[in-house]
């Protein structure tokens, strides 16, 4: 324990450095130079006996947590003492990272980069861990969990919204060429009995859904809204594509002002407001996106200045409540940059929108480095989530991505033709 312990210390000085090793002169705000920027790793050849770049360690963080069952903190409905069972017994597949949700998202980490190629020295370690847990028979067990009486909000929206990222990333890979994209499509047909649940309690669930969740942690709404739209348009499910667009005008259309000044929330890992803008740039065109923004978060400075918008501060990392703070800077640095993405071209905003998105972001990634657990189970999958530029992928077809060259270090233009993110 206490060599792994150095390892992802040594691991996460290496996200730091990665940060903190950039050329102040550099720092421009340019939208093609911020994305460059960001494909930025310590050389290989300066840690050869340690993880070698921040993917690497992400992995680790992943491959160490997915099937550590304890501690664990459950949501579990118990109808009889039957129920009374360890988690990998009641979920079989995603039982570890301490909660549902996180097991979920860091099988979709070990995915992601697995499926676009930034770490192939792991890649062989990541296929086995995979394989392992993407079985029939375990796919069974969660399909039955999910079944049981009074878990019909199980997971939802947040867990869910994860789970269908995941499936997601694998149709992408399996929409390729080549033993990957036939090794994706195998575990994707193993969890297609799941995925068919998950998107029939969404379905069930939205049209329901009287008022927007605008709350900065799992439940909110906007958020999973955004995840469930980019499944359906990888997914080709034109009904789950309607649906969230439909309801994302209903809730939002009209929304003006939001009080941004007022976050975070003491325990927010979600912005709602600039959750709420990296939705709606999802259902608009560039234009009417850019006027809606207007109205909606009306103080974005033209001045490409990144303090605007302060940093959320954590006291105690120990803390799994305050911890959640390190989390919102993360997300935060990925809905500023869809936002800006997509802005009309020479939208004067886009500046200080890249700029507070840097800030965030490194900030964010610096934090992965704790060695509390109450962290490092969820964190580097929000990391990665930035790092990879995952959330940029698609958007409607009338509202064009600028081209802003390769992603981060390690990620690859995905593989399936839909519209851009």
């Amino acid at each position: 324990m206490l060599v792994r312990l150095i390892i992802l210390f040594v691991a996460a000085s290496f996200v730091s450095a990665c940060s903190a090793n950039e050329d102040d002169g550099q720092r421009g705000t340019s939208e093609q130079g911020y994305f460059e920027r960001k494909n930025v790793a310590p050389d290989p050849a300066d840690n050869s006996r340690s993880p070698r770049k921040p993917e690497h360690a992400y992995a680790r963080i992943a491959l160490d947590c997915i099937n550590k069952q304890y501690p664990n903190k459950i949501s579990h409905v118990m109808n009889s003492a039957n129920d009374v069972q360890q988690p990998v017994q009641l979920t079989p597949v995603f039982y570890g990272c301490f909660d549902w949700h996180s097991a979920v998202h860091g099988h979709w980490l070990l995915t992601r980069l697995w499926g676009n190629g930034s770490i192939p020295e792991m890649e062989e370690e990541i296929a086995a861990a995979l394989s392992t847990n993407f079985t029939e028979e375990k796919i069974v067990g969660e399909v039955a969990y999910f079944n049981g009486e009074g878990r019909s909000s199980f997971e939802r929206p947040y867990g869910l919204a994860w789970f269908l990222q995941l499936t997601a990333e694998l149709k992408e890979i399996a929409a390729g060429e080549g033993p990957k994209a036939q090794q994706a499509q195998i575990w994707l047909d193993r969890l297609t009995p799941l995925e068919s649940v998950i998107t029939g309690r969404i379905k069930t669930w939205v049209p329901k859904l009287a008022y927007p969740i605008r709350l900065g942690t799992h439940n909110q709404s906007a958020f999973a809204f955004g995840l469930f739209l980019d499944w359906a348009r990888t997914s080709d499910d034109s009904q789950m594509e309607s649906l969230i667009t439909d309801k994302s005008l209903a809730f939002h259309g009209d929304d003006r002002n939001c009080p941004i000044a007022y976050e975070p929330s003491g325990e927010d890992f979600l912005s709602p407001c600039l959750m709420e803008a990296d939705l709606m740039r999802r259902v608009l065109s560039d234009t009417d996106f850019a006027d809606w923004l207007t109205g909606f978060l009306p103080d974005i400075p033209v001045d490409g200045s990144s303090d605007w918008l302060s940093v959320g501060i954590v006291n105690d990392p120990t803390d799994g409540k305050l911890v959640h703070l390190d989390g919102v800077n993360l997300s935060r640095a990925w809905a500023l940059e869809g936002i800006a993405t997509a802005l009309p071209e020479g939208d004067s905003r886009k500046a200080a929108l890249l700029a507070a998105a840097k800030l965030h972001g490194d900030a964010g990634e610096q934090s992965v480095r704790t060695p509390h657990y109450a962290g490092s189970h969820w964190l580097a999958s929000f990391a990665t989530y930035w790092r990879t530029e995952r959330g940029l992928d698609r958007t409607p077809e009338s509202n064009a991505v600028p081209e802003t060259g390769d992603a981060r270090e390690g990620s690859q233009p995905q593989q399936l033709a839909t519209p851009p993110e």
